[in-house]
C-alpha cells in the first residue's frame, strides 16, 4: 500500500485497464453466468452496505431475503420451504451435505453417492467433510445410471445426489427414481440445480426434479446464472426448515444469538439485485428469456451440424455440445471432460452474437 493516495480518476483509470483486459461476453461462449440484468446492477448499488450476517441491523434487507426464499420455494412447487441465500452452488452443495452428516451420526465411515457428472464442488465437499465419494457412472445421455447408484448405496450412505441441469451437458437426472431410493433407505436426497433450477420450470414440458418429487430433501438454484442476478447469489432451500438448525452455532455478540450459514459475513445487494429480477420479470418473462436461449441453442446446432460437427446429445436446455474440431481465435468455448466441444447459450449470446460466430467457423472450414 503507498504512503499517499491517488486522485479517483487515476484509480478509475487505472483499473479500467485491467477490466480491458477481460473478455467480452460477446464472445464468452462457455459460461453458466451471464451479463446481469440492469435492474439487478441498480439494486445491488442500492444495498452495496448491507450484511445479512448480522441481520438485526438490517431488518428491511433481511425481510427481502425472505422473500427471494418464498419466491423460489413456490417455484420449486414448496412455498414453504426454508432456505437462505448462498455465494453459490458449491457453498449450496457443501451445506446440504454438512446437513446430511450431521443427520446421520450413526455413520462411522459416512459416504455420499453422487453422479460421474457432479460438479467439482461435491469433492471439495467430501474433502473438508471426511466423506467417501462414490460415484454412479453414465447411463443413457450423460444420466446417471439409477440402478448402478441404488447399488452403491449402503448403511453408512448419508446422501445421494441427482443433477437437474449438469454442468457439462445440460442433462437432467432422473429425479424421480433418485428420490425413490432416498426412500427406501431412508437417506438425504440433495438435488444440484444450480444452473438447471432456473431453467427447468420455464420449459414447455419439465421434467420433475424438485420438491414436487417425493423423497427429495434439498435444492441447490443460483440466480447468479440465469436469474439474471449479479455475482454471488445462490440458494440452498430445504423440504424441512428446521433442518437448518443442526447447522446453528452460537453468535452472542451479533443481534441474533445463533446462525446456520457457512459465511459470517454475507452481501445483502446481491440478494436484492436477484429479488428486483423476479419481481420485474415474473414467471412470463423469465419463460421468455429461456425461449430464446432455447431458439439460439437450436441455431447454434443446425449451425454446427451444417459443418459436420455431430452433437453429443440432443440438448434439452440451453447447452449445447458436439464433436472436437477446430474454433475461430477469440472465441471462448469450453470441453467437456469426454472431450466434446460444450457451448452455454446464455442471455448475453443474442442472436447475432451465434451469427457472429457462425460466420467465423465458415471462414476456417
Amino acid at each position: 500500500m503507498e504512503e499517499k493516495g491517488c486522485k479517483r480518476e487515476e484509480v478509475i483509470s487505472f483499473l479500467s485497464g485491467y477490466r480491458a483486459e477481460d473478455l467480452h461476453h460477446d464472445h464468452i461462449l462457455s459460461s453458466m453466468c451471464t451479463i446481469p440484468h440492469e435492474i439487478a446492477v441498480s439494486v445491488h448499488q442500492m444495498f452495496s452496505g448491507t450484511n445479512l450476517g448480522d441481520p438485526g441491523l438490517f431488518p428491511g434487507t433481511t425481510k427481502i431475503e425472505d422473500l427471494l426464499v418464498h419466491s423460489l420455494g413456490e417455484l420449486m412447487h414448496h412455498p414453504g420451504a426454508g432456505g437462505y441465500a448462498t455465494s453459490g452452488g458449491t457453498e449450496s452443495n457443501l451445506q446440504a451435505i454438512r446437513i446430511a452428516k450431521k443427520l446421520k451420526p450413526e455413520s462411522k465411515k459416512p459416504n455420499i453417492v453422487v453422479p460421474a457428472s457432479a460438479h467439482f464442488s461435491f469433492d471439495k465437499t467430501c474433502d473438508i467433510l471426511g466423506l467417501e465419494m462414490r460415484i454412479a457412472p453414465y447411463g443413457e445421455n450423460y444420466r446417471v445410471n439409477c440402478e448402478k447408484m441404488a447399488e452403491m448405496v449402503d448403511k453408512n450412505t448419508i446422501s445421494i445426489v441427482g443433477i437437474a441441469g449438469t454442468t457439462e451437458y445440460g442433462m437432467i437426472d432422473d429425479v424421480r427414481r433418485i428420490g425413490k431410493i432416498a426412500l427406501e433407505n431412508d437417506i438425504f436426497c440433495h438435488v444440484d440445480a444450480a444452473f438447471g433450477g432456473m431453467v427447468i420450470p420455464f420449459l414447455p414440458d419439465p421434467a420433475p426434479f424438485d420438491f414436487e418429487v417425493p423423497g427429495v430433501s434439498s435444492i441447490s438454484l443460483d440466480p447468479h446464472k440465469m436469474g439474471l442476478s449479479t455475482i454471488p447469489c445462490g440458494c440452498l432451500l430445504l423440504r424441512k426448515p428446521e433442518q437448518f438448525g443442526t447447522l446453528n452455532v452460537d453468535t452472542p455478540y451479533l443481534t441474533v444469538k445463533k446462525e446456520c450459514t457457512l459465511a459470517g459475513t454475507r452481501p445483502g445487494a446481491d440478494v436484492a439485485g436477484a429479488y428486483a429480477v423476479i419481481k420485474l420479470l415474473g414467471r412470463e418473462g423469465f419463460r421468455d428469456i429461456v425461449a430464446g436461449c432455447m431458439e439460439n441453442t437450436r441455431r447454434l446446432v443446425e449451425g454446427m451440424e451444417a459443418f459436420g460437427y455431430k452433437r453429443a446429445v440432443n440438448p434439452i436446455m440451453n447447452v449445447a455440445t458436439f464433436s472436437d474440431g477446430r474454433i475461430p481465435e477469440g472465441w471462448m468455448v469450453s470441453h467437456t471432460r469426454a472431450g466434446h466441444l460444450r457451448f452455454v447459450l446464455m442471455p448475453h449470446v443474442t442472436r447475432d452474437v451465434v451469427e457472429n460466430f457462425l460466420s467465423d467457423m465458415a471462414a476456417i472450414q
